[in-house]
């Protein structure tokens, strides 16, 4: 694989708009809102693309036919040159044939893993792992219904304003998804749950467009089970329809939290893929 240019990340945009998944986390790297990795099959002309969000998370598309693409994605996603640091989330366009390639790869990668002689804790974490991904699509009527019956609270709940913006605690916080505060407090959105002056929960905008509002949620570990993710997501959710912005969701499938807390918001899966799991 080829890293590309930040310059020529355009060359990106025309087959990703054709990818008809949930792709907001490619699309603001692709944009250089957020400063990421994207790999090529050629500079020139590519055809092929793989696009690493700094939230661990990357997505495959374009034209699977290029056999030296295909061995630098092998070595990528198996980590075999140590070239990632870090454990990364892959999702590949369902419309192509990236997932059938991949997981030749997997089981490739995994059975060589079998006579290294590792611990089974160490077998687990060097495995590539299949789970599945969900995207949800928004019923604003089944929203208003529900919201009937949100349980109220007596704690406030407040803009996640910039001086919020490093406060709540967890993986899925603001700071992952944006530059910095500043850029957050210029372009995003939120909202914080507040119980005794500490932040317990936060709903905010992971990724957003003219159109649409990618929903990301956090709740710290003290508080969580007490229906303040509810609380924080309406406030959110209700931000976007006053906007006639549409609220997105989606999650692992195997995050039942999150996979439940998204239909008790009115969101319905429309779409279910392959997850990958990458080692380190």
């Amino acid at each position: 694989m080829i890293e590309l240019a930040r310059e020529d990340y355009y060359k990106a945009l025309p087959l990703l708009d054709q990818v008809k998944i949930n792709t907001m986390f490619a699309g603001v790297v692709l944009r250089q809102h957020i400063p990421g990795h994207v790999y090529v099959d050629s500079r020139e002309n590519p055809r092929a693309f793989y696009v690493a969000h700094p939230y661990r998370m990357s997505l495959l598309f374009g034209d699977s036919g290029d056999d030296s693409f295909t061995h630098g994605l092998y070595d990528y996603i198996t980590n075999q040159s140590a070239a990632r640091q870090q454990m990364e989330w892959l999702q590949a366009d369902p419309a192509g044939e990236w997932s059938r390639v991949i997981d030749s790869m997997l089981t490739s990668h995994n059975d060589s893993l079998e006579n290294r002689g590792l611990s089974p804790e160490d077998l687990e974490m060097k495995k590539i792992q299949r789970n599945t991904r969900v995207n949800f699509s928004f019923d604003r009527d089944a929203y208003l219904n529900a919201k009937r019956d949100f349980q109220k609270h007596e704690e406030p709940v407040v803009s996640l304003t910039k001086e919020l913006f490093f406060a709540q605690s967890g993986s899925v916080v603001p700071r992952y998804f944006w530059r910095d505060a500043e850029h957050f407090a210029e372009k995003g959105v939120g909202y914080s749950l507040l119980s005794e002056g500490e932040v317990a929960s936060s709903s905010f905008s992971a990724f957003l467009t003219a159109s649409q509002l990618e929903i990301g949620i956090e709740t710290a570990d003290t508080h969580r089970g007490k229906g303040y993710a509810t609380s924080v997501c309406s406030a959110l959710i209700d931000y976007c329809l006053e906007r006639n912005l549409e609220p997105v969701w989606a999650c692992r499938l195997e995050n039942k939290g999150s996979y439940n807390l998204a239909q008790k918001l009115g969101f319905r899966p429309s779409v279910t893929l392959p997850y990958y799991r990458l080692p380190v």
